[in-house]
């Protein structure tokens, strides 16, 4: 973990459904082809947890998984192409908390780990890593803001960018 990073690239989308979303998020999943910090912004009902389900698709993550956001078991682990830890700090408070359940080593394995409430960590977030804020802009439409640090991050928005600028959605 080191000091605050300016993004070099960065994508913004307006998804219409949490189908979209999901699609979104999916697309960017099978580009994954190491593992990726993805830290996750956004009020509660903005499609956190919905963003991550179309990222388990993505990392072919069996459907019988149902993906569910780990608000108090903190961290749910699902097997795939590769493994993906999704992680929810809304009750945490202080990022020394997250030592109780292995944050930091979790960070550091060979898998997709999704934080939501990421901004919880400060700057013990890690320097290469995909920020992804999630606004509410109507009944059912989001606005997906990426935001990437590292090359392994801004080369994957940059396939995104380059697919969605072509054809959106």
């Amino acid at each position: 973990m080191s000091e605050f990073q300016v993004p070099i690239f960065q994508f913004r989308i307006t998804t219409r459904s949490a189908a979209e979303t999901q699609r979104l998020a999916a697309y960017l999943a099978k580009r994954l082809e190491s593992p990726l910090v993805i830290a996750m912004t956004g009020d509660l009902g903005s499609g956190k947890t919905t963003f991550v389900q179309g990222l388990a698709r993505g990392l072919d993550i069996p459907e019988s998984c149902y993906i569910t956001s780990p608000t108090f078991t903190l961290v749910n682990e699902y097997p795939g192409r590769l493994k993906l830890f999704h992680v929810d700090l809304y009750r945490i408070d202080d990022p020394l908390d997250t030592e109780d359940f292995g944050l930091f080593e979790i960070l550091r394995s060979e898998a997709v780990v999704a934080i939501e409430w990421a901004e919880r960590l400060g700057k013990e977030l890690p320097t290469e890593r995909l920020d992804v804020g999630l606004e509410i802009v109507g009944a059912e439409s989001r606005t997906v803001s990426c935001r990437g640090y590292g090359s392994s991050a801004n080369d994957l928005l940059h396939k995104m960018k380059n697919r969605f600028e072509e054809s959106p959605q």
